[in-house]
């Protein structure tokens, strides 16, 4: 059983595993900036306000291009990779979110958060361990596509 597992890891594409890293990078990133915009806002605001303060920010465009990157990378990746497989291993952004936060916005990680992070990292570590992607018949949103031509 041991070998089987990390058999199925080990066909795991190198460009599967990069674009992963990519995701939780981009993600961790996203959250940052995105809590650093949001600092900068004046809690009293009124909506239209804050929404003028937050767009007024030239990191606000920084963010908007991060998520544009994120968009692109994932679009690449779940092209050659299964979501079920993806997903759960990029929730990895939780734990070097956790990790960011509390090194650069100076937050407080409890012993309940550490245990949470702790079971996502376990988590991930499980899912790594199955195939990255399902030899299954194909979709049927495929077979209503009219470009797809005739089914048999």
């Amino acid at each position: 059983m041991k070998r089987l597992l990390a058999a199925s890891a080990a066909r795991t594409p190198t460009f599967v595993w990069l674009g992963m890293a990519g995701v939780i990078v981009l993600d961790t990133a996203v959250q940052l900036v995105w809590k650093s915009v949001v600092l900068r806002v004046p809690d009293s605001l009124p909506f239209a306000d804050a929404l003028a303060a937050v767009t007024g920010q030239p990191a606000f465009y920084l963010l908007l291009a991060i998520f544009a990157a994120m968009f692109l990378n994932w679009v690449l990746v779940l092209g050659q990779a299964d979501l079920s497989y993806v997903q759960p291993i990029t929730a990895l952004s939780y734990v070097s979110v956790a990790g960011c936060s509390a090194l650069v916005l100076g937050e407080h990680i409890g012993l309940l958060r550490g245990a949470g992070v702790a079971l996502i990292v376990l988590g991930a570590w499980l899912i790594s361990r199955t195939g990255h992607q399902t030899t299954a018949p194909p979709s049927p949103l495929a077979a209503s596509d009219p470009q797809a031509g005739p089914s048999t």
